[in-house]
Parts: structure tokens; C-alpha cells; sequence
């Protein structure tokens, strides 16, 4: 869809931008409302790209929004600087680069520790515009005297002096922030930066720096903050020292919360929303302070009964009734999404991705003496382990054999404590997990780790970007679905895991079945050199093994692929060798045939089962 109406969002945008000056009057707005509506909304369009798409929930924006617009105003009162978009635009600058040295320090933390770290900052940020920079920033009293905007063309200079003129400025501004901000949530770093929202371990597994991508829309955010703050003392002729406060972050989360995160315009609905009721209880209703009272129920009424905020709600309003139609239209529900998969049609292979061509033999991966311990616990003890390039290995062993503190070792998503991991020849012990998938080493996971929020192409596409793009690439503008190489990985990808029929469908509609092959596609579509798969067959039905039993041949063809599962007949039929753990050390190793008919195999892993056929 997006294809085709590659501009219908920016073309209803702006004529909504034209048409809300005459049409919002008639519905209790105040132009001076409409203005600061636009303000916020400019302000919420940086948040919604941190909180919406990334998923990182600050509450120190004021202290960019503060910091853009200060310097700006500083720049046109008291060290007078007769440029006056130059100025706002000095103050961005200065706002994104005090936000990218932020981001380094609040980034280290996640979850509710990198909130709590925000909140300093926005008071920290406070403190210091009151008390040891208030000579700057006029403390408790702001700076006045910021001029009214203008525009200076070269041959002429654009004055924008009445309420209407103004709003033209700002809705001009706006247009464009919304434009970059389009941009940037529908460029490979937009889909990276949904995909860590998501599921940010998974983002790291399949090669992505998550945490430069973070940093990235963190400094984007402050930018946007502080181009706003910027904005906000060209429409005052002031710039009010509340710019600084707490209560202005908590209500940029609020304004976003009621208008919908992850859609770009909810802060502006939230921001109208409450903004006009705002107005409306202390002018109208002349309730005092009780309006902040009043208006925190209506927020809390708001998102209970629209979790996904206004814009949200119409969104899945429209998805829904889209759904239905297609449900009733002619010939829809020809093809059942059955969870069973039909045989693999025939594709040609994705080819491994070759550092070196003229390692093609040999040992691809070795381990020597790999241990690990959890305190007292020895998870895995002196492992040996090497497999060659296009060798099919199988693991096998008992529950708590150490299998899969053994796999996420090879894979670096956790250090041994001893012991040397060798990939390809390079001593890979220690690197992280987004490293040594960039190396061709790729992993997927018994337990399934998706975007499930995105579709299985966009799945996809985040696996292939890794690959195409390397770890971090700040491609803000370029957008993944002009890449034909990049399509054509995706759906080939789709195609060896059976889904091609279900690229548009989101990961929450799939059946677990389809989702297992998703799982392994992810791995598939980074081209991995090795790819080590974590019991595949996990909680399948019997007639879902069998297919994907096929699956996994088909896909084992010229590629290096270990594979630890439960199903020891699945797994005998797929590998040439079959290493056997227990207890973390490895008992065995052999043809299939070897590990059938050993004796320590057995009592190892079927002990339980002999002594209860002898004593029969």
C-alpha cells in the first residue's frame, strides 16, 4: 500500500494543516491554543520515534526542550544574534549534542532504571537553569524579549507578527519535522529500532548494535525537543523557565499516551486533546487547581478504554473493518492458514556468506577446554568440541546436561569462564553476540523470539539488514523496500521456511507451527556461515515434525548447521555426527549409528528406561 500512495499521509497532513485554522475556532480553540498544539505536537514527534518505536520511556525531555530553546533565545536577547531561524537551529544542535552525551550515561541502564536515570537528568537540568546559569537564562523569570519569528531570504526577510502568521510558520515547521520523522521511522533504522522494541535480545542475536541504534533515537528525540523549545519562544516572545520542569516531560508521556505511541500523530491529537481541555476546565468550567485533577482522571479514563491511544483506536478500527471486508469479498479464505506446512517448494539455496572462499574445508568452529560456571555450579566442564565446514551435527543428552549454556557460548551470548572458542580460524572468546553474527555464526532459539508486533516480512527484512548493512549503519533517509537485493533475500527466505503465502500476516496471527519456521527464517535470512539451531522440533505435533524434519534437510544443503533436539530419531536422521552430553562434559561422540548402539549412551540417557526392561 505504501508503494502505491507513497505520499497520501503527507498530503492529508497538509491539508488538514491548512484547513484546521478555520475549522478549529468553530470548535472552541483559541489561535493561541492551535499554535502551542503545533509546539507540542513538534516536540512529540522526537518522543514518539524514542518511546513509540523504540521503546524507551523518558521522562527528561524537558531537559532538551529547555536547552534548544534557551540557547535560541539567548542568541536573540542577550547576545544579539539578528539570525533568527539560524538560532533555532544552533539551539537543536547544541540540544542533540547534550542528548547524545546524556544517552551515553542513561543508556547503559534498561527498563525502569533508564526511566528513573531521565528523571535526574530533567531535574538535574532544572536545578542549573535556576541557580548557576540563571545569569544566562533569567532563573525564575525566563528571557523576554524573544522576537517574533522571521525568515531572512537573502533579497527579503519574512515577518510572521499576527497569531495567523504565526501558525503558518509553525505549521509549515511541523510539515516538515513530520516529513524527516516519516522518513526516518520507514528507513532500515526505523525497522531496527521497532524490531528493539520489540525484542531487543533478538535485534543484538541477529547482528544489530542495538545499543548505537538506541543511542541514535535518543539523540534524534533531544534534537526534535529542542528544535520545539526553539519554536516555543519564537511564538511566546518569551521563554518560560518552566520549560525545564518535570511537569513538562510528564506531560509530553501523557499527551502521547492519550494520542497513541508509535503512530507520530498521536502527540499532536493528545497534545489538542489536552491542551483544549486544559483550557476548557480552567476558563470555561473556572475550576482552579482542580482542573489538573479533573483532567488526570480523563487521562486515566482515556487509556484504560483506548490502550492504543486515539489514533490507535482508529488505526485498529480501520484494520478491523479492512479485515472484515476482505473476510466477505469474493473468494477470500481460499487458502487456510494451516499450521501444518505443505512439502517446501523447490528454491535455490541461500547462499552461506564466505569471509575467506578459500576456507571451505576443514573445522569451521573448535572448542577447546570451554567451561562455565554459575558460582559452585559447573554448567559446562573442558569441552572439547570442532565441527567441519558443511558438516550436519547433532547434540543430544539428558534435561540439564548443560546443552544450552553450551550453545549460548558458541554463540557469545554468554562469556565462558574458561576455555578458547575458534570460528573460521578467529578467536572469537568474549566477543558479543551482534559480533560473531556478523561473522556468519547464527543462531535460533527453542523458546521463539520474534517481532511480534511486526509482519513476517518485516521479520525477515530485520534479519536481512544485518547482513546487508553490517552491524550499524545510519541510513536515515534510504528506504529497504526500494532494495531489490534486500527484497529478494527476504523473500527467498520466505520461500526455503514455507511462509511466502504469509508475508503481510503479523507474528501474533501465525499458528505455532509457522512460527517455529519463522524462527529458523530469521536465523536463514542473516546467511549464516554456521547456524545452530535449539531443539527446532520443540512442541510440534507429529505430523508438524515430519515437515519440518524436510524442512531442515532442504535447508542443511552446503550450509554448517548444528542442532540440538529431544526427538533423537529426527535427529539421527538428520546428522552425520552426534555429540552426547552429560553433566556438562561430553560422554561421547559418533556416526548415529555409533551413539544408537553405545552402552554409555544408554544408561546415560535411557538408564532409567533399561533398569525397568531388566527388571521385567
Amino acid at each position: 500500500m505504501r508503494s502505491q500512495r507513497p505520499f497520501l499521509v503527507e498530503t492529508i497532513t497538509a491539508i488538514a494543516l491548512i484547513l484546521a485554522p478555520f475549522v478549529l475556532p468553530h470548535l472552541g480553540f483559541t489561535p493561541n491554543t492551535i499554535n502551542r498544539i503545533l509546539v507540542w505536537g513538534l516536540f512529540g514527534l522526537g518522543f514518539d520515534i524514542l518511546f513509540g518505536y523504540t521503546g524507551l520511556l523518558s521522562f527528561g525531555q524537558s531537559a532538551f526542550f529547555g536547552t534548544g530553546g534557551m540557547f535560541a533565545a539567548y542568541l536573540l536577547t542577550e547576545a544579539g544574534f539578528g539570525y533568527v531561524m539560524a538560532a533555532v537551529f544552533l539551539g537543536t544542535i547544541v540540544a542533540a549534542i547534550v542528548g547524545y552525551l546524556i544517552g551515553l550515561i542513561a543508556l547503559r541502564r534498561t527498563g525502569i532504571y533508564f526511566a528513573m536515570i531521565t528523571v535526574a537528568i530533567a531535574e538535574v537540568f532544572f536545578f542549573v537553569e535556576f541557580n548557576p546559569l540563571s545569569a544566562f537564562t533569567g532563573g525564575e523569570n525566563g528571557l523576554p524579549g524573544v522576537p517574533r519569528p522571521s525568515i531572512f531570504l537573502g533579497f527579503t526577510t519574512l515577518e510572521f507578527n499576527t497569531d495567523f502568521q504565526v501558525y503558518g510558520f509553525l505549521a509549515f515547521w511541523y510539515f516538515v519535522g513530520l516529513v524527516i520523522a516519516l522518513r526516518i521511522v520507514r528507513s532500515p533504522v526505523g525497522a531496527i529500532l521497532s524490531a528493539i522494541r520489540d525484542n531487543p535480545q533478538r535485534a543484538a542475536a541477529l547482528g544489530h548494535d542495538i545499543h548505537s541504534y538506541k543511542l541514535t533515537a535518543f539523540v534524534v528525540a533531544a534534537a526534535y525537543a529542542g528544535f520545539a523549545g526553539g519554536m516555543l519562544g519564537l511564538m511566546q516572545g518569551f521563554m518560560p523557565p518552566d520549560a525545564f520542569m518535570f511537569e513538562t516531560s510528564g506531560q509530553l508521556v501523557m499527551q502521547t499516551a492519550i494520542g497513541g505511541a508509535g503512530t507520530l500523530f498521536g502527540p499532536l491529537v493528545g497534545a489538542a486533546v489536552w491542551l483544549y481541555l486544559s483550557d476548557f476546565f480552567q476558563n470555561t468550567l473556572h475550576l482552579g487547581a482542580t482542573w489538573k485533577l479533573v483532567l488526570g482522571i480523563v487521562f486515566v479514563l482515556l487509556v484504560c478504554f483506548l490502550r492504543h491511544g486515539i489514533v490507535g483506536a482508529v488505526i485498529d478500527l480501520y484494520r478491523l473493518v479492512a479485515g472484515r471486508w476482505a473476510e466477505t469479498a469474493p473468494g477470500a479464505g481460499v487458502v487456510p492458514p494451516a499450521s501444518v506446512p505443505a512439502t517446501p517448494p523447490t528454491v535455490a539455496m541461500m547462499p552461506a556468506r564466505r569471509r575467506d572462499s578459500d576456507r571451505s574445508s576443514g573445522p569451521i568452529l573448535q572448542a577447546t577446554g570451554l567451561t562455565k560456571r554459575y558460582g559452585g555450579v559447573v554448567a559446562n566442564s573442558d569441552i572439547d568440541f570442532t565441527v567441519n565446514h558443511g558438516e550436519l551435527r547433532g547434540i543430544i543428552g539428558p534435561n540439564g546436561a548443560g546443552k544450552s549454556t553450551f550453545f549460548k557460548m558458541l554463540t557469545c551470548e554468554v562469556p565462558p569462564t574458561s576455555g578458547q572458542i575458534l570460528f573460521e580460524g578467529k578467536d572469537i572468546t568474549g566477543m558479543g553476540v551482534a559480533d560473531v553474527c556478523q561473522l556468519g555464526l547464527t543462531k535460533s532459539y527453542q523458546i521463539n523470539q520474534l517481532f511480534n508486533r511486526l509482519t513476517v516480512r518485516e521479520n525477515l527484512m530485520i534479519a536481512a539488514l544485518a547482513e546487508t548493512r553490517g552491524k550499524f549503519k545510519l541510513d536515515l533517509f534510504s528506504n529497504p523496500r526500494n532494495s531489490p537485493e534486500l527484497t529478494e533475500q527476504v523473500d527467498h527466505a520466505m520461500a526455503l521456511v514455507n511462509l511466502a503465502s504469509r508475508g503481510d500476516a503479523q507474528v501474533s496471527e501465525l499458528a505455532y507451527g509457522e512460527k517455529r519456521r519463522l524462527e529458523i527464517g530469521l536465523a536463514l535470512a542473516t546467511s549464516p556461515s554456521l547456524l545452530l539451531l535449539d531443539e527446532p522440533l520443540a512442541g510440534m505435533s507429529p505430523a508438524e515434525r515430519i515437515e519440518t524434519v524436510k524442512l531442515l534437510k532442504s535447508i542443511s544443503r552446503g550450509r554448517t548447521m548444528i542442532v540440538i533436539d529431544h526427538d533423537m530419531d529426527a535427529l539421527f536422521e538428520l546428522a552425520e555426527r552426534v555429540t552426547v552430553l552429560q553433566e556438562g562434559r561430553v560422554l561421547v561422540e559418533g556416526t548415529p549409528d555409533e551413539i544408537k548402539g553405545n552402552t554409555k549412551v544408554q544408561e546415560a540417557y535411557l538408564g532409567g528406561v533399561h533398569d525397568v526392561l531388566a527388571a521385567q
